[in-house]
């Protein structure tokens, strides 16, 4: 497979992935954004989901103060935002464009209807669209491409990279959705183990739709230690880290067996795979839950560098 073919597809995948994990973002900020004030403290939820995203800097500099509508313009329409969704599915669709023919019909048809629909979602004016409409239409789309993907690509290199792609953006992912709890400043460390805590875990888990998966593998109270266990450590967890990290490199060693040599990004997988793999939850949290997740977020920014060297090239995307 050319170099630039691959790169394309494996920018599909993060793009979709990115939009959605915006989306469920976004989520996690209304969701929070209900509960009531308590005295006595400063709590932004929004800017803490500006800086668990990465975007804080480009929206301050855009619109000063986290205000709520702000913030949802700046993440879902903003094309100068290059995370926002319609920025994703707008570059998706773009890079599906350009290597058509190794995508099939459905796989085409989902892109370019997310598109179309994102381009009537601009046209429409803004106080029409509340933001869990535009949530559950990201996730919903985001789906369907996925799902085409999953049903119609021939499992080939190319089919490899798309699911790198979606590998590598949901460790992303996981890792700063759970991190949105330590930039969420609760008013008063007595509030730590209360109901207000309790609230935020699980509209982390909601916003992931891990809460009844979250539910059947542990039942009881939720606490932090189940919840880092359940994102991070449990291999039956489809959206936990070492899910993504094991996913990421079964499809890096059929490359290498398909290529006939290993290379950086195989060894630099592993590490990740076998750093995931050994460690526990109380290690975690001995670490630091948000010190952790930042060694994970850069773990898989080095391990996508180290890929674009190994097997892409062409423009940046």
């Amino acid at each position: 497979m050319l170099s630039r073919t691959a790169e394309n597809l494996f920018w599909i995948t993060r793009y979709m992935a990115r939009a959605e994990t915006i989306a469920r973002l976004l989520e996690v900020g209304s969701r929070n954004a209900l509960i009531p004030s308590v005295s006595g403290g400063f709590r932004n939820e929004w800017e803490s989901i500006l800086q668990a995203s990465g975007t804080a800097g480009g929206f301050v500099g855009k619109y000063g103060d986290p205000v709520q509508r702000n913030v949802e313009s700046y993440l879902f329409f903003d094309l100068d935002n290059p995370s926002s969704i319609a920025s994703c599915i707008s570059r998706a669709r773009e890079n599906g464009r350009i290597v058509r023919t190794a995508l099939t019909s459905q796989v085409w048809d989902a892109l370019n209807t997310a598109f179309q629909e994102m381009q009537e979602l601009r046209r429409t004016e803004r106080s029409k669209l509340s933001v869990n409409d535009l949530i559950d239409w990201t996730i919903r789309n985001s789906s369907m491409v996925r799902g085409a993907i999953e049903d119609s690509q021939l499992r080939n290199d190319g089919w490899s990279f798309m699911h790198i792609g979606y590998a590598l953006e949901r460790a992303d992912a996981t890792a700063r959705l759970l991190d949105v709890k330590y930039f969420v400043l609760l008013p008063q460390v007595d509030f730590v183990g209360s109901g207000l805590d309790n609230y935020q875990w699980r509209t982390i888990l909601r916003a992931m739709s891990a809460h009844r998966a979250f539910n059947w593998a542990y039942g009881g109270e939720i606490t932090p230690a189940k919840i880092a266990d359940f994102l991070i450590l449990n291999t039956k967890s489809p959206r936990s880290l070492i899910t993504c990290a094991t996913e990421a490199n079964t499809h890096l060693e059929a490359l290498a067996r398909g290529y006939g040599r290993s290379g950086d990004a195989q060894a630099q997988s592993r590490a990740l795979l076998a750093r995931l793999s050994e460690i526990t939850v109380e290690d975690v949290f001995d670490v630091g839950l948000h010190e952790f997740l930042t060694g994970v977020i850069d773990a898989v920014a080095g391990l996508t560098a180290i890929i674009h060297e190994q097997y892409l090239s062409g423009e940046a995307r």
